[in-house]
């Protein structure tokens, strides 16, 4: 599934990897628990789709969520973490710019 949605990710169907994202990451969730690495690539890329959906309120919390997650399992300097931290930074820097046009 997570496969799928990335292939509908790479060709602009944002609504259909969305859907199957969304349904990755719930399961994940269920099946590995919130703070698996998995279920971490799952909320991340969720908040990759809302942004490329220009739902950057979304994107920003989703992508919040996934950094505090990150930063207390892997710990502030894994590289996943550091990635996250740019993630977020980018979405609030262009959601704000957003906000202002």
């Amino acid at each position: 599934m997570a496969n799928l949605a990335s292939t509908y990710w790479n060709q602009g169907r944002w609504e259909e990897a969305e859907k199957l994202e969304v349904r990755v990451m719930e399961t994940r969730k269920m099946k590995l628990g919130a703070n698996h690495p998995d279920t971490l690539t799952s909320m991340a890329n969720l908040a990759l789709t809302y942004r490329n959906q220009g739902r950057w309120e979304e994107a920003e919390e989703l992508q919040a969520k996934e950094l505090e997650i990150c930063t207390r399992v892997l710990g502030p300097k894994h590289p996943d973490t550091l990635i996250s931290m740019e993630n977020l930074a980018f979405f609030r820097k262009v959601g704000a710019v957003t906000e202002m046009l």
